[in-house]
């Protein structure tokens, strides 16, 4: 089984005046498809770093990075962007959703500038509401008809629209309540269950307990890679 993610050696330093940090001191990381790996780190340990290199939203200085086999160092600022909106699904902390709008526009969102029919983004949106357990919510609004539950369903459902083969998830429970957080954990069991890769940023050891695997960053390295006994 080829690895959808493949890291090897990621360093990266950022540069301010005469004064360089390096976030990452080379982290190598290979994840297969279907599992649910957290990544837990304090604040300044690098997480939100590695996220952003293996999200395609930053480059490393140096190391080697290949999604779905693919070395992303080969490919151009166009390719990255591309790559990014086939092969990865965001999910963040604050929804990042359009107010005053409907969860259906949301959703569709990431297919707008594509080239997919419309009958067939319709079709992928619905599909998409569907395994974000959010159906039965299309046309509310997502400023004052939605709980904060709801709205974090529907950014899982945008997502997972395009079809990616990774979703990416940022403390996807921290402005959630524990109960809301825990529908929102099972959501991302049931995603795994049926085939999906997820790797989820968290600080909270309760929320890591959910995931299969557990990486844990300390100083820009991977300190330990826990997996789940059962």
């Amino acid at each position: 089984m080829s690895a959808i993610i493949h890291a090897e050696n990621l360093v990266k330093t950022y540069i301010s005046g005469d004064t360089a940090t390096r976030a990452l001191r080379g982290v190598s990381l290979e994840v297969e498809p279907g599992e649910f790996v957290a990544i837990m780190g304090p604040s300044g340990s690098g997480k939100s770093t590695l996220m952003n290199l293996l999200g395609l939203l930053d480059t490393p200085t140096k190391g080697t990075y290949r999604i779905q086999g693919v070395d992303v160092s080969k490919l151009d600022d166009d390719e990255l962007a591309e790559a990014r909106s086939r092969e990865i699904g965001f999910v963040f902390q604050s929804f990042n959703l359009l107010p005053r709008t409907t969860v259906f526009r949301n959703v569709m969102l990431p297919l707008i500038y594509t080239l997919v029919p419309r009958a067939e983004r319709e079709e992928r949106v619905l599909a998409a509401l569907e395994a974000a357990g959010l159906e039965e919510a299309l046309h509310y609004k997502t400023s004052n008809q939605l709980s904060g539950g709801q709205m974090q369903r529907v950014a899982i459902a945008r997502a997972l629209v395009n079809d990616p083969s990774l979703v990416l998830a940022d403390e996807p429970t921290g402005n959630l309540d524990t109960k809301t957080g825990d529908h929102i954990l099972q959501t991302f069991h049931r995603l795994r269950d049926e085939g999906r890769t997820i790797l989820l940023i968290t600080h909270e050891p309760e929320v890591a307990a959910h995931a299969d695997r557990c990486l844990h960053i300390r100083d820009g390295l991977i300190a330990t890679d826990e997996r789940d006994a059962a």
